[in-house]
């Protein structure tokens, strides 16, 4: 058996795939919004209960086990792995002086210049703690991974934004002269086996004591592992609360104007952009009986002429980088169906101007997008997006990020092109 540990912004989940990648068993813990001080202790938990949740007779044929987990959320710990400071979340941005160091050495389109990457946080941390506060900055999946391995290191997919040499696999010279090398975690791919869980953990969950404890990845990246996705110009679109692109190039291909980087994925990349628009602004105007009842009365086929561009504030990451850019959502027709259908169309003209950006970098181009998320479960809109895109579109069979972490655990760094399992 082996086992996918998912950790998102409110929760986490569990997923048991056997060999033949059937899922044998799925288990989740939420949490919520979490106050700063409770977050170490309440992912400890969640981590620990959800392994439990597994039937003993699974645990004790457990192979391995990855785990994911929100990108560029960090964490200061001891070299025992106890957290000395809260961790600093996804989407904190207090780094402000810490990010202009970076883009000072670095160049301001880095993944790591931002107030909110890895790397920020952890030099933010650094100033405040000192080195008898901390010995360790981890990422959330290296940090839940070493608690399970006692081996504290960090997968490429999140180390991107600490500031990692992708194409060399190690650490610049510029990130150890600002973080110094003493506090920076070895690199390894995702997938690759940290070692077994130790011997007293495995005893207390009642694990297999041969279990092994894979590197992991970030929480969206195991999601696109979900859909199964493996050549050159096939890509997973998310249909979230917001529109996420990742497509599969055999060029790497990075902008910082528009938010596009890329991904180590073996002999590939994985690049891709996230848009501010998406399943959001249709929440703001219909409700969900609302959105089923109406699609049904539209033709997909039909362009209704309106040019919206449906952001649900003002600002857009990508595929146009305008922090000031207004929503278009005028004229509005009298039918509401209309309404809906052109905004269907608007975010399917996003996503398709998304995958055209990343072409003209010198992308791969678009063959094949697989569809998650929520909004994958809309026929209208996929005949919508069809036809906008030009390509064949299909839904991902399995879309949980839990299930991606799972497929990392079972079948290692050869789950990547061109890699063999380490």
């Amino acid at each position: 058996m082996f086992l996918g540990i998912d950790f998102g912004t409110s929760g986490a989940r569990a997923c048991v795939i056997a060999p033949t990648g059937q899922i044998e068993d799925m288990a989740r813990v939420e949490f919520g919004a979490l106050p700063e001080h409770e977050a170490a202790a309440t992912w400890r938990e969640a981590l620990l209960d959800l392994v439990a949740q597994v039937p003993a007779g699974m645990r004790k044929r457990m192979a391995a086990l990855a785990v994911d987990g929100t990108s560029a959320s960090v964490l200061a710990c001891d070299e025992a792995l106890n957290p000395t400071y809260p961790p600093l979340l996804y989407n904190d941005a207090r780094a402000v002086e810490e990010a202009a160091a970076i883009r000072r050495a670095a160049g301001a389109e880095h993944p790591a210049a931002a107030a909110t990457s890895g790397l920020a946080k952890m030099l933010w941390l650094k100033k405040r703690l000192g080195l008898e506060r901390a010995r360790l900055y981890l990422n959330q999946a290296d940090w839940l991974s070493a608690l399970l391995s006692g081996r504290p290191m960090s997968d490429y997919h999140n180390a991107l934004k600490m500031g990692a040499d992708l194409e060399t696999g190690q650490w610049p010279a510029w990130v150890e002269y600002l973080a110094d090398v003493d506090y920076l975690p070895v690199l390894v791919k995702p997938g690759a086996t940290l070692g077994v869980v130790e011997r007293p953990r495995a005893r207390e969950l009642g694990l297999n004591p041969d279990c092994l404890v894979r590197a992991g990845t970030t929480d969206s990246i195991a999601a696109f592992l979900a859909a199964g996705v493996d050549r050159p110009g096939e890509a997973v679109t998310s249909l979230g609360t917001t529109l996420v692109l990742k497509l599969l190039s055999e060029t790497r291909v990075d902008d910082g104007r528009y938010g596009i980087y890329s991904h180590w994925f073996g002999n590939l990349w994985l690049a891709g952009g996230a848009s501010n628009a998406g399943g959001g602004v249709l929440r703001q105007h219909f409700s969900d009986d609302e959105l089923p009842a109406l699609s049904a009365r539209i033709d997909p086929e039909h362009s209704t002429g309106l040019d919206y561009y449906p952001l649900p504030r003002p600002g857009e990451r990508f595929p146009i980088h305008d922090p000031a850019l207004p929503p278009r959502l005028e004229p509005r027709p009298v039918e509401r169906a209309e309404f809906l259908h052109g905004l269907l169309e608007g975010l399917a003209r996003i996503e398709a101007l998304g995958y055209r950006r990343l072409a003209e970098l010198g992308a791969t181009p678009l063959s094949r997008v697989v569809s998650s998320g929520g909004g994958a479960g809309n026929p209208t809109y996929e005949r919508i997006r069809a036809r906008l895109l030009g390509v064949p579109i299909s839904r991902a069979a399995e879309h949980e990020a839990c299930f991606g972490a799972a497929r990392l655990a079972r079948f290692g760094t050869a789950l990547f092109p061109g890699e063999q399992d380490e």
